[in-house]
């Protein structure tokens, strides 16, 4: 599959009180256009540190970024960003909290009528058409994560950045979301780069699980190939001996080779 992020030679360290703290060190990975990668690993390996960095949230201390075929120096819309934190605007409707988003990537070049037609777009693709006029304090918490991931998706970012969206969630709700961003991501052929925490999230989701050593100086450990076909159905997979294979070997690199390492 053709490179489409590229993290090359990736360094990066903090300045503190008692030095450099070295939160990630010699990082490679290369992620294809529409695979879905998820990095997981234990609190404080640079997973988030590692999303800010192709978010352009944050400046490498060493090492390229490259996300289709250009050098990442900053945010862009090239580049939606979805946080467990859904940051809606509260004075404003939910429609309103994506049209500001639309308007900023696209209103030099489209009329109000088009960007209006992009932000109902976009919520339709969540299936919050009806709550369009509804404010955050009117709606769930999972429909809040919902117009977060709607609103990322409205500016047709190439790569979409999800940072542990659904970690806040109930059970329940998580999963349903967890099933509905499956049919996203097959609906729009979207480039994902995702953080969790979760094991069985990151085998249902992804192409490929990116496990992480422990900080500080962390780095990648090991890289999971997940050969489960799609469309995935979370019920079918419960007594998919593939599925219960992938999961033991990411439990037993976070479980038994981190937490060995790390005693």
């Amino acid at each position: 599959m053709e490179k489409f992020v590229s993290v090359e030679n990736i360094d990066m360290s903090f300045k503190t009180r008692q030095g450099a703290f070295i939160a990630l060190k010699d990082i490679n990975l290369s992620i294809g256009e529409g695979e879905f990668v998820t990095l997981i690993g234990h609190s404080g390996c640079g997973k988030s540190t590692l999303l800010n960095l192709v978010a352009g949230l944050l400046v490498q201390t060493a090492g390229v970024l490259i996300c289709a075929g250009r050098e990442i120096s900053g945010p862009g819309p090239d580049r939606g960003v979805v946080f467990q934190n859904h940051s809606l605007l509260p004075w404003l409707t939910c429609a309103e909290n994506i049209y500001l988003a639309v308007e900023r990537v696209f209103g030099a070049t489209e009329s109000k009528a088009q960007l209006k037609a992009r932000t109902l777009k976009a919520l339709d693709l969540v299936q919050l058409g009806h709550a369009a006029d509804k404010r955050p304090n009117e709606i769930s918490g999972g429909m809040k994560q919902r117009v977060g991931i709607a609103r990322a998706l409205s500016i047709e970012p190439k790569v979409l950045l999800l940072d542990e969206p659904f970690g806040a969630l109930d059970a329940l709700t998580r999963a349903h979301l967890q099933d509905e961003l499956l049919k996203i991501v097959a609906k729009t052929g979207s480039t994902v780069l995702m953080v969790t925490h979760d094991v069985d999230e990151a085998v249902l989701l992804s192409d490929r699980i990116v496990m992480m050593t422990n900080g500080p100086s962390a780095t990648i450990g090991d890289i999971v190939n997940v050969d489960l076909e799609r469309p995935r159905d979370r019920l079918a997979l419960v007594n998919d001996s593939r599925y219960h294979h992938l999961r033991g070997r990411v439990l037993e690199f976070l479980y038994q080779k981190q937490l060995r390492a790390a005693a």
